[in-house]
C-alpha cells in the first residue's frame, strides 16, 4: 500500500493536538481519510496500540469539536508493510460548519481543506456553510458571534414575570439543542449588531437636524430607548371647548407603540443597514428594511392578514405581551386615528416598509400653497427622501414608491437628472440613481 498526502488524505505518525483541525476541515468539505502511524513521506512507522489510538481520537472529537461529529467518523485498524496503523474515515457532516469548541464559530475555530493543507475558513465561507445547513430563515441560523450576554433580556423577562433560563432560551429558539446561540439569540443579546437611527428635523423636510441619535444593544434596550426618545418629542397641546381644556398629544401613544413594534419584529435582519425613525413637524416616519413578505400585498396587510418574517422573534414578543395576535398592529394604528380627520399612510418597496403617522397638532399648510403644489413636486420629494435614506434608488423602486408606469418613471428620472436633483450611475439593469455630492 502506497501512502501520499492529497486533498482528501492526511498522514500522521502519532496523534497530535492539530489532528482536530484536519478532522474539522474534512468534515466541513468533501470528507477524507487520516492515516495514523504513517510518516509525512509515506513511510509506515506503525502503532503499538491501535485500539488506544482510536479511543484517543474518539474522545478528542467528542470533547473538543462542535457540533457532534462522532457519527461521521469511522475507525479501522489495517496492516501495512507488516505494521498496524489506524485509518480514520471522515465523512462530510450535515451540521456544518464544525469548529473547535473553545474557539467558536470564528476563523480561528473553523477549518477547511485547501490543497494539501487545513486552513482557517473565512467569515464568508462560514456564513455560506451556515446558510447551506441551517436554511434561509435568518433567526434560526447559528450566530457567528457566540460570546453573548443577556442583561437587558433578563431585565425585560423579569419585569413581565416570565422565566428566562437555559431551558426557556432553547424553547424560544435563542439556543440550539447543542448549546449554540442562534441569530435570534444575537438579536436579543446585549451584543446585537443591528441599530435604529432616530432623527428630529426642523420643518417638513430633511434640510436641518434638530436632534439625532443611534440606538444599539439588545432589541429590548432599543425598544425602550427609542420609545423614550419619541415620547420626549411627542408634545402635548391644549385647546379649549368653552370652559373645558382638552389636551392632545402630537401622536396617539397606541399608534407610536404599534409602529415601533412593527419596526422591531418585522424588519429583514439579514441586512445590516439600520432602520429609521424620522420626526418632522407634520409627521413621524418608521422605515424598516425589507418589503412585504412574498405573496402578501399592501391591501392584505391593511386588512389584518399577517405573514410573519421573523416567527420566533414575534413569538418572544408575544410571550412577553409586547404584541398581541399577529396582524392586529396596523389595525390598531388606524383605529387610534379614527375620528381625528387624519389617516396614517403605509408605503412599501421591494426593500423597505414605511409607516407614516400624521401629527394631530400640526398646522395645515396655507390654502394657496396647497393649490400651487403639483404632483410632480411631491413625487420628486418622495424620490429624494428615499434616496437619502438608502444612498441610491433604482427605477423599479421608484415605480413601486410612486405607483407609476415605467414610461412615466423614466420621464420623471430624466427630468430630475436634467434639473440636477439626481445623478445616474451605471447603465442597463445595473443603473442606479444617487444624490449629487
Amino acid at each position: 500500500m502506497i501512502f501520499q498526502e492529497s486533498e482528501t488524505v492526511e498522514l500522521k505518525a502519532i496523534v497530535v493536538e492539530d489532528i482536530k483541525k484536519e478532522i474539522i476541515a474534512f468534515a466541513n468539505c468533501e470528507g477524507g481519510k487520516i492515516y495514523i502511524g504513517v510518516q509525512d513521506d509515506g513511510t509506515v512507522s506503525g502503532l503499538d496500540n491501535p485500539d488506544e489510538t482510536s479511543l484517543q481520537i474518539s474522545n478528542m472529537v467528542r470533547d473538543a469539536i462542535k457540533p457532534d461529529l462522532t457519527m461521521f467518523l469511522h475507525y479501522e485498524t489495517v496492516t501495512a508493510d507488516g505494521k498496524k496503523i489506524v485509518a480514520v474515515d471522515i465523512q462530510q457532516g450535515t451540521e456544518r460548519p464544525y469548529y473547535i469548541a473553545k474557539k467558536g464559530l470564528r476563523p480561528e475555530g473553523v477549518y477547511v481543506r485547501q490543497g494539501y493543507s487545513s486552513v482557517p475558513a473565512t467569515n464568508t465561507a462560514i456564513r455560506r456553510m451556515i446558510k447551506e445547513t441551517d436554511g434561509d430563515r435568518f433567526e434560526e441560523m447559528r450566530s457567528l458571534e457566540q460570546n453573548l450576554t443577556f442583561e437587558s433580556a433578563k431585565k425585560t423577562f423579569a419585569e413581565r414575570n416570565v422565566k428566562f433560563g437555559p431551558a426557556q432560551m432553547k424553547t424560544l429558539g435563542l439556543i440550539t439543542q447543542d448549546g449554540v446561540y442562534t441569530n435570534l439569540g444575537l438579536l436579543l443579546s446585549d451584543q446585537c449588531v443591528h441599530t435604529i437611527k432616530a432623527a428630529v428635523f426642523q420643518g417638513t423636510k430633511q434640510s436641518e437636524f434638530k436632534d439625532r441619535k443611534e440606538f444599539s444593544g439588545s432589541l429590548f434596550q432599543q425598544m425602550d430607548e427609542v420609545y423614550d426618545f419619541i415620547d420626549f418629542h411627542n408634545q402635548t397641546h391644549s385647546t379649549f371647548d368653552k370652559l373645558y381644556r382638552i389636551d392632545r398629544r402630537d401622536y396617539p401613544e397606541t399608534a407610536v407603540r404599534e409602529a415601533l413594534m412593527n419596526l422591531l419584529v418585522h424588519r429583514e435582519y439579514s441586512f445590516r443597514a439600520s432602520t429609521f425613525v424620522s420626526l418632522y413637524a407634520d409627521r413621524i416616519e418608521f422605515t424598516s428594511i425589507g418589503g412585504l413578505v412574498s405573496g402578501v400585498t399592501l391591501k392584505d396587510v391593511t386588512m389584518g392578514i399577517s405573514v410573519c418574517r421573523n416567527i420566533k422573534l414575534a413569538n418572544v414578543f408575544y410571550r412577553l405581551e409586547l404584541i398581541e395576535a399577529y396582524g392586529t398592529g396596523l389595525i390598531k394604528i388606524m383605529d387610534a386615528y379614527e375620528g381625528t380627520g387624519m389617516t396614517p399612510q403605509i408605503e412599501t418597496s421591494e426593500n423597505a416598509f414605511k409607516i407614516i403617522l400624521p401629527n394631530l397638532n400640526a398646522r395645515p399648510e396655507p390654502e394657496k400653497a396647497i393649490q400651487v403644489r403639483t404632483r410632480k413636486d411631491t413625487s420628486e420629494e418622495k424620490v429624494i427622501a428615499l434616496t437619502k435614506e438608502r444612498g441610491f434608488v433604482t427605477r423599479k423602486e421608484v415605480e413601486i414608491l410612486l405607483g407609476i408606469r415605467q414610461s412615466s418613471c423614466g420621464r420623471l428620472l430624466k427630468k430630475m437628472i436634467e434639473n440636477g436633483l439626481l445623478i445616474q450611475d451605471g447603465k442597463g439593469k445595473n443603473t442606479r440613481y444617487c444624490l449629487p455630492q
